[in-house]
């Protein structure tokens, strides 16, 4: 073959770069740390029950946040003020032994985010710009509709737990309806935020400042993982 030949079939270069993995393992690394906690609540529900559950879920939430300042030098703010409301029900839940709190916990702290995110917007603050900012790096129309959606979104999930765990607690012996819950945060509520997170992604994309930059190591999505 000619290497005029060669020229004519060698694929074109791409604009974006790829993302490497120096790039993904800080993300990876992050993402594990939050299914972690989720994970052993999971095992030892199934095992034991609710409240050894939240013991152990408790103790674990706490290792992750250790080894994130450990491995990545630094504790998102999102996971920190979730760790601090987990602390606060999950105490509830052991001291008062009645597992209607850490069932609230979800409910309780999307709905913090999600008014705190549309509130910010009412007074024209993007405020996941300030959580995120040295994550996602997008033009000011961007973070008006990531803000804007990940807000309704936290509004949703609050709203879809209540239903979840009332609605088995009002059908579902005390057992059964607590391990239901338990698999909806699992099977459900995780794959959700996972699949809404990546439809985030063209915007992401679109309102980037360089769009040369690849933004799918950048797409792990600010989420509540815990129960």
């Amino acid at each position: 073959m000619t290497d005029e030949k060669r020229a004519e079939t060698a694929p074109a270069p791409s604009n974006k770069a790829d993302p490497t993995w120096a790039e993904l393992k800080p993300q990876m690394i992050k993402l594990a740390l939050e299914l972690g906690p989720l994970v052993v609540f999971f095992v030892v529900n199934s095992r034991a029950d609710i409240f050894v559950g939240t013991a152990w879920f408790m103790g674990a939430m706490v290792v992750a946040l250790l080894l994130s300042w450990l491995l990545l030098k630094r504790i998102a703010v999102m996971p920190l003020v979730t760790g601090a409301v987990v602390m606060v029900f999950g105490g509830l839940t052991l001291w008062l032994h009645d597992d209607t709190f850490i069932k609230m916990k979800p409910t309780v702290i999307n709905s913090l985010f999600g008014v705190v995110l549309l509130g910010g917007l009412l007074f024209g603050q993007s405020l996941l710009k300030y959580v995120f900012g040295d994550v996602y790096k997008l033009k000011p129309r961007g973070w008006t509709i990531l803000t804007l959606r990940w807000g309704v979104f936290f509004l949703f999930l609050a709203v879809l737990n209540e239903v979840v765990w009332r609605g088995t607690a009002s059908y579902l012996p005390a057992k059964e309806a607590t391990d239901a819950w338990v698999a909806f945060k699992v099977w459900a509520t995780m794959p959700l935020t996972v699949v809404f997170a990546a439809f985030q992604l063209p915007i992401l994309t679109k309102y980037a400042p360089d769009p040369s930059v690849h933004p799918l190591a950048e797409v792990i999505p600010p989420m509540d993982p815990l129960p």
